[in-house]
């Protein structure tokens, strides 16, 4: 297929190689443009495809870092090459824009091009070496050799807001294949006909450079039990999810009650609380306001990393804040969610804040059918801590401001908050000694921390960190941005004694 054929899907899953049609079907729900029927996903079809998956780590994740990094080019290759048709079906799919989709591809493959560079430079197996001490009193040393190897296959749950850069060839498969783990993707059923196509593209991949046809599968749609049946699979190893908390601590449960219990890597949720520090309110109030409600709206809400919660003190500056924020949102217009579903759920989201005494409307609206309009609150400290339901996400454009007294009550409220993908400071040279005040408490509570921004937009780097304590994510320790997510793939082992010509190519 070149860049210039429009895609019609054909609806199948792809297992180990071979396209599988199943009796029972789901329509899509685009946003706009034709609707098809795709297959649903099996209990049976996951087990075909985790078996497929275990047979070629024999092969797949004895591979030379080269060989894989020029399989993840070739993905990047081979997705760029359906540039133009994954535009048309995206854009359909989700209702996002053009530029917004063109923009996430670029973000995809540059992912995949960004892992093969990282592999093929090979400081990521963090090897060391303690050589062999046959004279040393009262023991002899042995010769100890340790590297970071791949943990064997990898779920992938698709996220409903990236259908690029976190679903079928996102972060977390890119970095599960960096590290020489075969993937089996849950496509998510809010575009399946970008999961497709995306899927055609590794398809070609492995043809094209001779990999194992097991080492990549995607199951579409599906009910409740294919979820169930993947990350219960003895064979899968890890499992790889972005979504809702309700979602992701159902699925992080069954991992751990497994017999075998194995990590999830889930993002769930966060409110990426920004501080507006008092000098920098009173210096340029307005101007953060308008920037906070321009990063609120920014994808109709629909980030991850989008900043729900505000915290100024009360009095002329704060009041600043809120007056510019409000009347930049209340030039906002309706925006397309990205299904239904999410719609229904930002407007049972604005009906928990309106039935509550301790919050203020301070802009309210109306959304109808998959389109969002941007709402805005106002409560205290107080209140906050004493609701845990003002603490909860919401998916979507809607805003909370919590008004403080002073730099304890500040304080005091950042300590009360859950843990966070992000936070954020808002600051003027004056107001450094708060800053240091606060910082050691937001470092606990989020796993990147920034100045004088807005969190929507999360660099593809080896510093990017993103994640973050319970529940922002299940596992603290780790990220699914940025190069370092190739460590939940991988496992520390340690050779002793083992002769030179048996030991794996990269401890020789």
């Amino acid at each position: 297929m070149d860049g210039t054929t429009r895609f019609t899907p054909h609806g199948k899953h792809l297992i180990a190689g071979d396209w599988v049609a199943a009796e029972t079907t789901f329509q899509s729900e685009p946003a706009h443009g034709p609707a098809y029927d795709f297959s649903v996903g099996t209990p049976d079809l996951v087990d075909a495809a985790c078996q497929a998956a275990e047979e070629a780590f024999w092969t797949y994740g004895y591979t030379t870092r080269a060989a894989r990094a020029d399989f993840l080019d070739a993905i990047a290759d081979e997705i760029e090459a359906r540039a133009e048709a994954i535009t048309q079906i995206g854009t359909q799919e989700t209702g996002l824009p053009e530029a917004r989709l063109m923009g996430e591809r670029g973000r995809t493959t540059g992912q995949l091009r960004l892992f093969a560079s990282y592999i093929r430079e090979g400081a990521y197996l963090d090897v060391r070496k303690d050589a062999a001490l046959p004279d040393r009193a009262p023991l002899p040393r042995p010769d100890l050799r340790m590297i970071q190897r791949p943990i064997g296959p990898v779920a992938v749950f698709g996220a409903s807001n990236f259908p690029l850069a976190f679903s079928t060839a996102g972060g977390d498969t890119a970095a599960a294949l960096a590290a020489g783990c075969p993937v089996v993707v849950k496509g998510h059923s809010a575009h399946p006909g970008t999961g497709e196509i995306v899927a055609e593209a590794i398809a070609a991949a492995i043809e094209k450079t001779g990999m194992p046809k097991g080492v990549f599968s995607l199951i579409q749609g599906g009910k409740r039990d294919v979820g169930t049946a993947l990350v219960q699979h003895p064979l899968i190893k890890a499992v790889g999810f972005t979504g809702s908390l309700g979602g992701g601590r159902a699925l992080f449960d069954l991992c751990a009650g497994r017999p075998e219990p194995i990590p999830f890597f889930g993002e769930l949720g966060s409110v990426n609380p920004m501080f507006v520090l008092p000098e920098a309110a009173a210096a340029r109030g307005a101007e953060i306001g308008t920037g906070w409600a321009g990063s609120l709206v920014m994808g109709a809400g629909q980030f991850c990393t989008n900043p729900g919660i505000a915290v100024v003190e009360k009095g002329a500056a704060g009041d600043a804040f809120i007056a510019a924020a409000k009347a930049a949102l209340s030039e906002t217009g309706p925006q397309v969610m990205l299904t239904d579903g999410i719609a229904a759920a930002y407007r049972d989201g604005q009906a928990r804040f309106d039935g509550r005494n301790a919050v203020t409307p301070l802009l309210t609206t109306e959304s109808a059918g998959r389109e969002a309009r941007p709402n805005l609150y106002e409560t205290d400290v107080e209140a906050y801590l004493q609701d845990h339901a003002l603490g909860e996400e919401v998916f979507g454009p809607l805003g909370l401001v919590v008004r403080v007294s002073d730099a304890e009550e500040m304080i005091a409220l950042a300590k009360g908050f859950e843990g966070q993908l992000t936070a954020t400071i808002q600051l003027d040279a004056g107001d450094a000694a708060l800053a240091r005040r606060l910082l050691p408490v937001l470092e606990r509570k989020a796993g990147r921390v920034l100045a004088n921004g807005f969190p929507t937009g999360v660099e593809v780097s080896d510093t990017m960190v993103h994640g973050g304590p319970y529940p922002a994510s299940t596992n603290f320790g780790a990220t699914s941005v940025g190069t370092l997510s190739i460590r939940r793939f991988l496992r520390p082992v340690c050779f002793q004694n083992i002769p030179e010509g048996v030991l794996p190519e990269d401890l020789k």
